[in-house]
């Protein structure tokens, strides 16, 4: 089956199974009962799917967040806002498509959208860039949260990507620089600002939008300073040992979650986003909603107390005493390698 992940194979082959079997019941005689056996692989399908999907390995989810079929950025809007009115271009250099944002409504909130978008297909995936922004993807996102903060709008992001686009063109316009300069920004504005990772979200190409009040994830998404497969590169020299690095990594939700680097798990449905988007849409928008109201009852210095204060705690760690080391002086040291003389005779 197309889009079929390896741990999915069981099912897909009991699915097959049930498939030839209702097409053998309809090519034979009536005479023929086959709804036992009928009966029996669909419940055999719905406990296989309850086993596999509610034991996934990090590697696992990984693979789910990057699903071809798994809903995206634009995907979210359609299902999840109304009104929605897409914004265009940095003012500066270009447009870029990997980035897109714009006005929309959220229930009975006036907001401002702004998310990394995947492609489906080759075509859209290099218009799209594979969803890996340029610096004027983060300049634009800026001019459009500029904008939200100006208007007293509250700032939405959804995050889907693997990353900022490392080519030549990213580092001539400075793409360390943009980033930067969103982080900086978004730590200073007024508004609530909820992000989501609805998918990858790898790196700083993540951060660049992730700087917020609220920070949510879904069930399936992962959300890492560097991916699986790098970090199997850097660490085991292997890109294989991938599914050792994801572990090692804790970029799953309910890692994050424990880890208190994201406020809540936004559930999927079984076997992930792209089963039922429109139940997946409705979570996430019952969440940020709920998050949006918490927020906006925050007066401007408590949200920014609270995001400042959100983002230092990040990066926990332990001190543990040591002995004191052992030093000497530069006279000692060279006495120590200065060779005895031979006394006289």
């Amino acid at each position: 089956m197309k889009h079929q992940l390896d741990f999915e194979k069981p099912i897909f082959e009991l699915q097959k199974k049930l498939e030839e079997l209702r097409q053998h019941s309809e090519s034979h005689s009536l005479d023929v009962d086959f709804e036992k056996e009928i009966g029996q692989i669909q419940e055999k399908i719905e406990e296989t799917r309850r086993e596999i999907y509610s034991n996934l390995t990090p590697w696992q989810r990984v693979q789910l967040a990057r699903h071809p079929l798994r809903p995206y950025t634009l995907d979210y809007i359609k299902l999840a806002f109304n009104d929605f009115e897409e914004l265009h271009g940095d003012r500066l250099f270009a447009d870029d498509r990997a980035v897109v944002g714009g006005f929309a409504r959220l229930g009975d909130h006036r907001v401002v959208v702004i998310g990394t978008q995947k492609g489906r297909d080759t075509k859209e995936n290099i218009l799209r860039n594979f969803g890996s922004a340029h610096p004027e993807g983060y300049r634009k996102a800026l001019r459009l949260m500029q904008l939200a903060n100006k208007f007293g709008l509250p700032i939405i992001t959804l995050i889907d990507t693997a990353g900022a686009y490392p080519g030549i063109g990213a580092e001539e316009r400075h793409i360390a620089e943009a980033i930067a300069v969103n982080l900086r920004e978004m730590m200073l504005m007024e508004v609530p600002i909820i992000a989501t990772v609805i998918g990858e979200g790898g790196s700083g190409g993540a951060l660049g939008i992730g700087v917020a009040g609220r920070v949510l994830i879904l069930e399936n998404a992962y959300y890492s300073v560097i991916s699986p497969e790098g970090c199997a590169a850097i660490l085991w020299k292997d890109r294989s040992a991938s599914p050792k690095a994801a572990e090692a990594l804790k970029i799953t939700a309910k890692h994050l979650l424990e880890l208190k680097l994201v406020d809540e798990i936004i559930p999927e449905p079984l076997g992930g986003a792209h089963t039922n988007p429109g139940e997946t849409a409705a979570a996430l928008k019952s969440a940020v909603l709920r998050h949006l109201e918490q927020l906006s009852a925050l007066s401007p210095a408590d949200r920014l107390k609270q995001r400042y204060e959100k983002f230092r705690a990040y990066g926990c760690f332990e001190e543990k005493a040591t002995a004191p080391i052992k030093t000497t002086t530069r006279r000692s040291r060279k006495a120590a390698v200065t060779p005895a003389q031979p006394s006289a005779v």
